[in-house]
């Protein structure tokens, strides 16, 4: 499936970068990286109110645009160029998708037109102790309106007024919806490696708990929510790959040593040649990732199927697997692999410099290990499309 862009697509992207650059260069991303709130309040309301970005991949009978993962695709790519800190990956990639894809009408008319204008901040709780981002490894547990157990790596979860815990219930894994001051719910701050993203352990001990989704089993609902949010991450690790990129290519044009500009010796043409293939190959996956993701219901699965290796035919041919999760764990591996290499390449084309904590290269770098670890790192996703085609 190919994707070519619209002209208000264009649009959007244009305009987005513009205003990132205006209002979130390097010193506003340090010092918003720094501050108590770990963002910029006030770039948040003009993210909603000016751009309107928080519904961009909201239905429009709830306050969006009418959008979807390729807007968003477009939003978080030009979100990581400039490593923007802020609440948007969480409230409008994590929590947003999964409410509009939950098919629950209640839930969202009750709290996406808050997404929709930026008064409600949310996010996705799933990982625990043990770091494993399967639903199968879930021990946390839901019973009579609560839910107990403990989250890791909740991204902004200690800020968030809205927790969607994944949890076990009776029926098998489901989603619900938390209060972040609700009784029973304990929210400390972890220290990470990447100060531009802020992570959060949750404790909940009986804390008020509403289900979101379907009824029943709920597994193949929320592994196509973790593909949706699997590919709008790719999205933004291919915007963190091309800033490394133009920022390792410039710096080589620049940088003379022996009387000439570094660019034009060998190695370091290889250096910049190779990082442009491998950039350029991941942006074609994530692309491709987020045009079969629009391209696919929203509503939950009915079963499993969708998900599952490819099956043997009487004839001894494979059928071929549901599209979205392949395209999904193919664009998370690339992508992962492509942003954690342009970092480590720009910071060695700086030399000293790059090594400094005055210089960006650094908070590349570690942006691009946290989020190769999100949702699973590249070899979780390997194995998984490895599974997936039947190999």
């Amino acid at each position: 499936m190919a994707l070519t862009f619209t002209e208000e697509q264009e649009e959007l992207r244009t305009t987005l970068r513009r205003f990132l650059t205006d209002k979130a260069p390097s010193a506003a991303v340090r010092h918003a990286m720094d501050s108590d709130e770990g963002h910029d309040p006030l770039l948040w309301r003009q993210m909603a109110d000016q751009l309107g970005l928080h519904g961009v991949a909201l239905p429009e009978e709830y306050g969006g645009s009418g959008g979807g993962p390729v807007e968003l695709g477009i939003v978080t790519e030009e979100l990581g160029r400039v490593l923007l800190p802020s609440p948007y990956f969480a409230t409008v990639a994590l929590a947003g998708q999964a409410l509009t894809a939950s098919g629950d009408e209640a839930a969202k008319a009750r709290w996406l037109p808050a997404v929709a204008d930026g008064s409600l901040t949310a996010t996705l709780a799933l990982a625990e102790a043990g770091g494993s981002w399967e639903l199968a490894d879930i021990e946390a547990s839901a019973a009579h309106g609560t839910v107990s157990g403990t989250k890791m790596f909740v991204v902004d979860g200690h800020t968030a007024d809205l927790l969607l815990v994944v949890a076990r219930s009776d029926t098998g894994p489901a989603l619900f919806a938390v209060d972040g001051d609700a009784p029973g719910v304990t929210r400390t701050r972890l220290e990470t490696l990447d100060p531009t993203r802020r992570l959060a352990r949750v404790d909940l001990d009986g804390a008020p708990a509403r289900r979101v989704g379907p009824d029943g089993d709920a597994s193949a609902y929320l592994r196509t929510v973790l593909d949706l949010v699997t590919v709008a991450l790719a999205a933004e690790q291919v915007g963190g790959a091309q800033a490394c990129l133009d920022a390792a290519v410039e710096y080589a044009k620049v940088r003379v040593q022996f009387g000439r500009p570094i660019g034009s010796f060998q190695a370091i043409k290889h250096k910049c040649a190779d990082l442009l293939v491998a950039v350029e190959g991941a942006r074609s996956a994530a692309y491709h990732a987020t045009a079969v993701a629009a391209d696919t219901s929203p509503e939950p699965p009915l079963t499993d199927v969708q998900s599952g290796p490819a099956e043997l035919s009487s004839t001894g041919a494979r059928s071929a697997p549901a599209e979205l999760p392949v395209s999904a764990a193919l664009a998370a591996a690339c992508c992962a692999d492509a942003f954690t290499r342009a970092a480590k390449e720009n910071l060695q084309i700086h030399g000293g410099i790059g090594c400094t904590w005055e210089h960006d290269a650094h908070l590349y770098l570690k942006r691009a290990k946290s989020s190769e670890q999100l949702f699973g790192g590249p070899a979780t996703h390997r194995t998984r499309l490895a599974d997936l085609v039947g190999i």
